[in-house]
């Protein structure tokens, strides 16, 4: 059962209000006109009796009995209990009187022509009123006397001129209606049990290959379909073309084969990229080494060398060093990418912390460099190179892309969770369009952060695969004046 004013989410449940809503609907309906019908039938019935029975009981009371006011002579015979009789001369009330059916009567009981003075009534003037209103002849009326509340009265002429009206009370029929709405109220309330029960399951039955389709879907939403090499094997058992989940499994079935195909392609050509870069990386260490081995020793040479010559032989030992770093970038991401084991030792963090600022220092002495460290010694579990270099890219790329009187902080601190390494810098941001982009391979800052350092576009991407490597997550927040790198690792066990 649902919470109390919670909407109703699954289509099962909305699927079985619905049902019992139009059941609801529809019971409501046949009672109200099965009810309605019967009144219908019970008070025509009733009229029938008033034009059968006529004014015999109100003619019978025409006369005073024993000169004595307020009394009368009345007939009963034949008529049902709390049957209403009045006389009306010009409109005044002369005599009223109402059936009791008194047992005890002795006219009653002997036979008589003869009531009782029991079964006066008397009468408001609003009640006359409402009586010399009534149309004679015209057909019956439900009106609500003082004392005889729900009466279906008739006017007819009388013989000596008069008005006689003669009613009969309509509790029997609203005692006989008020039953039936009691049995129809049980008989529905078991219906909509019932037909609860029975619509729940088999609506479950009838959404059971939906929901196979839903148990497909949610196994292949939990798959890594980021990267790497993914096994979709999964499919829907149920693609029978004759129904409606049928189709939709069936299409689902052929979506997961395109996407499929579409995954076993890329990973194919990652494969193949990476390969590459692996051989590329190996092929051009030796030539770049060569060149950068070359240019070293004619430098070295004792005699004087053409200043152009020593300028061009140094721009070749810079650019051999630049292609060198860059090889090395190369070869550390196909080894990442390979899945290559790393060490998995204690490391120092906040060793490693001390050393890259005080490189970065040296590197930048233009920019303002802090460091915001723990009291305590900030220990994590993984490669110490690797996790050294991670934190020299991160200062290396806020050193880069800020300009001089930035100021860059590296922070340190341990959650309940992680060890958390986070770089902050007060450069102009990182344009929006590229933030998402920013941890992929050779890509480079806009024309909003400097270049002037040149970026091979290969720091951000080592930072991320060297902390996937070691099972952490790495994310980036900027905004123009604030930039925030943040590093989470796991504690070390």
């Amino acid at each position: 059962m649902r919470a109390l004013g919670r909407p109703l989410r699954t289509l099962r449940s909305r699927l079985i209000a619905g049902v019992l809503a139009l059941l609801v609907l529809t019971c409501g309906g046949v009672g109200l006109a099965t009810t309605e019908a019967l009144r219908h039938f019970l008070v025509a019935r009733l009229d029938q009796q008033l034009s059968d029975t006529g004014g015999r009981y109100a003619a019978s009371l025409e006369h005073a009995a024993d000169g004595r006011p307020g009394t009368a002579r009345s007939d009963t015979r034949a008529q049902a209990p709390g049957t209403f009789g009045a006389r009306l001369m010009k409109g005044v009330v002369t005599n009223a009187g109402v059936v009791d059916g008194d047992a005890d009567d002795p006219e009653v009981a002997a036979g008589s022509r003869a009531a009782d003075t029991d079964d006066l009534v008397q009468l408001s003037p609003a009640d006359e009123r409402a009586l010399a209103a009534l149309p004679v002849g015209g057909p019956a009326r439900t009106l609500g006397l003082s004392g005889l509340p729900g009466y279906r009265l008739r006017a007819t002429a009388g013989q000596d001129g008069d008005v006689l009206v003669t009613g009969l009370p309509l509790s029997p029929v609203e005692a006989t209606v008020h039953q039936l709405v009691t049995v129809e109220l049980v008989v529905f309330a078991v219906a909509l049990a019932v037909t609860g029960v029975a619509g729940a399951l088999w609506i479950g039955l009838a959404l059971r290959p939906l929901g196979r389709v839903v148990t497909a879907a949610e196994r292949v939403s939990g798959l890594p379909l980021a990267s790497g090499e993914v096994q979709l094997s999964v499919r829907v058992p149920d693609d029978d073309p004759r129904t409606e989940v049928g189709r939709v499994g069936a299409a689902l079935n052929r979506m997961l084969g395109h996407v499929g195909q579409a995954l076993a392609q890329r990973h194919s050509v990652e494969e193949r990229l990476r390969a590459f870069a692996a051989d590329a990386g190996h092929e051009l260490r030796t030539p770049v080494a060569t060149i950068r081995g070359h240019a070293e020793l004619a430098l070295r040479h004792p005699g004087p060398l053409p200043e152009e010559t020593r300028h061009s032989l140094t721009r070749i030992d810079a650019e051999s060093q630049r292609m060198g770093a860059i090889v090395d970038d190369l070869l550390l991401l196909a080894r990442l990418d390979a899945g290559r084991p790393l060490a998995r030792d204690e490391t120092d963090l906040t060793r490693i912390a001390l050393d890259c600022t005080a490189d970065a220092r040296a590197a930048g002495p233009g920019h303002r460099w802090r460091l915001d460290l723990p009291p305590e010694p900030v220990l994590c579990t993984g490669d110490a190179d690797r996790l050294r270099q991670l934190v020299a890219n991160l200062l290396a790329n806020a050193r880069t892309h800020t300009s001089e009187g930035t100021e860059v902080t590296l922070r340190l601190a341990t959650t309940p969770a992680a060890v958390e390494l986070t770089v902050t810098d007060t450069g102009p941001g990182i344009d929006p369009e590229l933030a998402g982009r920013v941890f992929e391979r050779f890509v480079r800052g806009d024309l909003a952060r400097s270049r002037k350092a040149g970026s091979t576009g290969l720091g951000l991407a080592i930072v991320h695969a060297v902390v996937t490597a070691h099972g952490g997550t790495v994310t980036v927040n900027s905004r123009p004046g604030r930039t925030v790198f943040t590093v989470r690792l796991p504690l070390p066990a």
